[in-house]
C-alpha cells in the first residue's frame, strides 16, 4: 500500500484497477469523465478502455465483457443513464458472469447537467443494488466491494458518487500496482437458456431478483457502509438520517460533546431495514438530510409503518429540507439548528465577525470562448436567414451557449440528439417555417445519425448544421469516431460525417469554414433554399486545441464607435473603452471574425488576414 492525493474520480479508477477490471467503457459527461481517463492513463496491458459512441453502446459492450467472465465497468453521468437504461433494465433480468459496475455520477445543483436526477431512485426502479459513497476514500473501497458483490450476485451493481465526491480530493491508501487482482476470464459459454431473454425467462428471474434483494437488504444492514452513531451528551430524542456527501456536512455541523443519534446509509438499495429499526428505537423525531430525492425519508416512513414505530420522519416531504438543489455545509447547518433548536449566532460571529456578512459572489454566466468557431457558425446562419420565419433547434454541448445574447440562436434544447427530431416535429406542424437543427460532431455520432435517417425517411424539410470542431469539447476534449484516434491511443480511420450523410441519401452536403464569414453566409443562404433534408458542416478546430499564433488589434483612429463588433458577436475578448472597441490580447485567438464584421476596417491582424 502507498498514499496518493487523489480526486474522487481518480480514486474510483484506481479502485477498479485494483479490483481487476479488464474492460472499461463509457461516454464523457461531467462529473464522471475523469474515471475512464484515469483508467486509460494508469492501466496495464490487460485492460481495454474505450469512449463508446454513446451510453447505450457502452453498457452493451461492458455487458458482453461480463458475459465472457471479465470484470467490466461502464461510466456515465445521470442523464447518460437514461440512454443506457434500455439495455440495463433487461440486463438485470439476464444477469452477468463477471462483475459489472455501473458508475453513474449524479450532479446535484445541477452544476453542469440538464436535470437533477437521483440514481438511488433509478436503482429502486431497476432493482439494481447501489453503493453511495461519502468520501474519496470510501469511493475507492466501495468500487472494489461493488465488483465483489456483482460477481457474487451475478448482477450489475451501481456506484453513485455525486459531484462533490467525484471532484473532491483526499490523501488515501491505495494498493500497489503489483498487488492488483489479475484473473483470466473463463470466456463466453453458449447457453441460450441463460443469455437469450424471453418472457418465460424474465418471469422466473424477476421472482429470483425480488427474493435476492429482500435477503440482500438484511445482509447489508451489517455492512460497514451502513452504521449508527450513538447520541452523545444531553440531546433531545431526535436523530439525523443521511447519506453521501451530506453525511460529511452533517458531521461538520455537530460538535463531539452534544450530538444526536446518526444513521449513515451507504447502500440505499436494497435498503438496510434492520439497521434502520435499530436507529429508530427510542426516537421521537428524525430529520433526513439527503441529495436529491427523499429516498431515505420514504424508506424510514415505510419502516415505521411496518414495525409500528411512532417516530415523526421529517425532510423534503415535510418541507424541512428544500426539495431540489445541492446541499451545502450552510444549508445543512441551518436545518440542524432548527432541529436542535440551537442558536447559531455564536457560530456565525466566530466565523464572520459580529454582524458581518460575506458579499454575494458576482454572477459569471457561461459564454463561448473568445475565438470559438461556434460563434462564427451561429452568426453566419443568423445573418443569412435575416427576418425569415425560422426555428433554431439546439443540442447538448458547448454550442448550447449560442442561446445567450447577442447571438440568441438556440430556441430549443432538450437532450442529446433531440434537436434534429424536434425540428422535424415543428416542420410537420408549420411547413412554412425554415427549420434548422444544430448538432456537434461528437453528438452527431452519439445520437444524431438516427434523427437524420428519420428526417430523410419521413420526408421532412430541415437544414442540419453540424458544428465540427474536431473534438468533444464540453467534457474535456475526448476523441470520437471523427477524430481518427481512440482512447487507447490508436490511430484509426476517421469516420467521415459527409460520407455518412450521403450514405443516408442526402444529396446536398456542404462543408465550409465558419470563420470565412462571407462564404459561410452565402453557403447558408444557398443550402437553406434546397428542398428536403440538407446539411452544412461548419468545420473549424476548437480554439482550445488550435492555439493562436497572432492576435487582432483595433486601430482607435479608424474605429467609429459603432459597437457592431460588441453588440453582434458577444466575444469576451472585445469591449468598449472610452467609446471605442478594444481587444484583450490575453483572450484573443486571432480568429479575425471581428475584423470581417467591422464596417470601416478598424480591426486587423490575426491568423487569417
Amino acid at each position: 500500500m502507498h498514499k496518493e492525493f487523489l480526486m474522487g474520480n481518480q480514486a474510483i479508477a484506481l479502485g477498479a484497477l485494483a479490483a481487476g477490471v479488464q474492460v472499461v467503457t463509457g461516454y464523457p459527461g461531467t462529473p464522471s469523465t475523469e474515471v475512464l481517463e484515469t483508467v486509460a492513463k494508469r492501466r496495464h496491458d490487460g485492460v481495454y478502455v474505450e469512449w463508446s459512441i454513446n451510453e447505450k453502446a457502452a453498457m452493451e459492450v461492458a455487458a458482453g465483457a461480463a458475459y465472457a467472465g471479465a470484470r467490466a465497468m461502464m461510466t456515465c453521468k445521470q442523464v447518460g443513464l437514461n440512454v443506457a437504461s434500455d439495455p440495463l433494465m433487461s440486463l438485470e433480468y439476464i444477469g452477468v458472469k463477471g462483475g459489472l459496475v455501473v458508475l453513474v455520477a449524479d450532479d446535484p445543483g445541477p452544476i453542469s447537467s440538464q436535470t437533477e436526477q437521483d440514481t438511488r431512485t433509478f436503482a429502486q426502479f431497476s432493482k439494481v443494488p447501489l453503493f453511495d459513497p461519502s468520501s474519496v476514500d470510501e469511493a475507492y473501497r466501495m468500487v472494489q466491494d461493488a465488483f465483489d458483490l456483482s460477481e457474487r450476485l451475478g448482477s450489475p451493481v451501481f456506484l453513485r458518487p455525486t459531484t462533490r465526491v467525484d471532484h473532491g480530493y483526499e490523501a488515501i491508501d491505495v494498493t500497489d500496482e503489483d498487488e492488483w487482482r489479475h484473473e483470466t476470464p473463463e470466456g463466453f459459454v453458449r447457453d441460450a437458456s441463460r443469455w437469450v431473454i424471453f418472457p418465460r425467462l424474465s418471469v422466473a428471474n424477476h421472482a429470483v431478483i425480488e427474493r435476492r434483494n429482500a435477503a440482500l437488504g438484511d445482509e447489508l444492514s451489517d455492512s460497514s457502509y451502513n452504521f449508527v452513531v450513538p447520541e452523545r451528551g444531553d440531546v433531545p430524542r431526535v436523530g439525523i438520517a443521511t447519506q453521501g456527501i451530506s453525511y460529511t456536512y452533517v458531521c461538520d455541523n455537530l460538535d463531539d460533546r452534544d450530538r444526536p443519534r446518526l444513521l449513515r446509509v451507504g447502500t440505499p438499495f436494497p435498503f438496510p431495514e434492520r439497521k434502520a429499526v435499530e436507529f429508530l428505537q427510542g426516537l421521537e423525531e428524525v430529520l433526513c438530510i439527503e441529495e436529491l430525492d427523499p429516498v431515505i425519508e420514504r424508506e424510514l416512513q415505510r419502516v415505521c409503518g411496518k414495525f409500528g414505530l411512532r417516530v415523526r420522519i421529517r425532510g423534503k416531504l415535510t418541507g424541512d429540507i428544500r426539495p431540489s438543489g445541492e446541499n451545502t455545509v450552510e444549508s445543512v447547518g441551518r436545518a440542524i439548528d432548527a432541529l436542535l433548536q440551537r442558536d447559531d449566532v455564536a457560530k456565525t460571529s466566530e466565523t464572520q465577525g459580529e454582524g458581518e456578512r460575506l458579499p454575494q459572489l458576482p454572477m459569471r454566466p457561461p459564454v463561448l470562448c473568445a475565438g470559438c468557431p461556434h460563434r462564427a457558425s451561429f452568426y453566419a446562419v443568423k445573418k443569412a436567414m435575416g427576418r425569415r420565419k425560422t426555428i433554431y433547434c439546439g443540442d447538448i454541448g458547448c454550442y448550447t451557449l449560442g442561446n445567450a445574447q447577442p447571438l440568441d440562436m438556440v430556441d430549443t434544447c432538450l437532450c442529446m440528439g433531440a434537436g434534429i427530431n424536434i425540428a422535424q416535429g415543428v416542420y410537420h406542424v408549420e411547413p412554412d417555417t425554415a427549420c434548422f437543427a444544430f448538432v456537434g460532431d461528437s453528438t452527431f455520432f452519439a445520437s444524431g445519425i438516427t434523427g437524420v435517417v428519420n428526417a430523410y425517411y419521413n420526408q421532412a424539410s430541415l437544414t442540419l448544421v453540424v458544428l465540427d470542431n474536431s473534438t468533444t469539447a464540453m467534457t474535456g476534449h475526448q476523441p470520437h469516431p471523427g477524430t481518427g484516434r481512440t482512447m487507447m491511443g490508436e490511430v484509426v480511420s476517421a469516420v467521415s460525417i459527409e460520407a455518412v450523410l450521403r450514405a443516408i441519401g442526402l444529396t446536398c452536403v456542404e462543408t465550409v469554414d465558419p470563420l470565412d464569414h462571407e462564404l459561410a453566409v452565402a453557403t447558408v443562404r444557398r443550402v437553406a433554399d434546397e428542398p428536403g433534408v440538407k446539411a452544412i458542416i461548419f468545420r473549424s478546430p476548437c480554439v482550445v486545441l488550435a492555439k493562436p499564433q497572432a492576435r487582432s488589434a483595433v486601430d482607435s483612429q479608424k474605429c467609429i464607435g459603432c459597437r457592431r463588433c460588441v453588440i453582434e458577436l458577444g466575444c469576451p475578448a472585445i469591449s468598449l473603452v472610452d467609446g471605442k472597441a478594444s481587444i484583450d490580447g490575453s483572450q484573443c485567438s486571432g480568429c479575425t471574425l471581428c475584423g470581417q464584421v467591422c464596417p470601416v476596417g478598424a480591426i486587423s491582424g490575426g491568423e487569417r488576414l
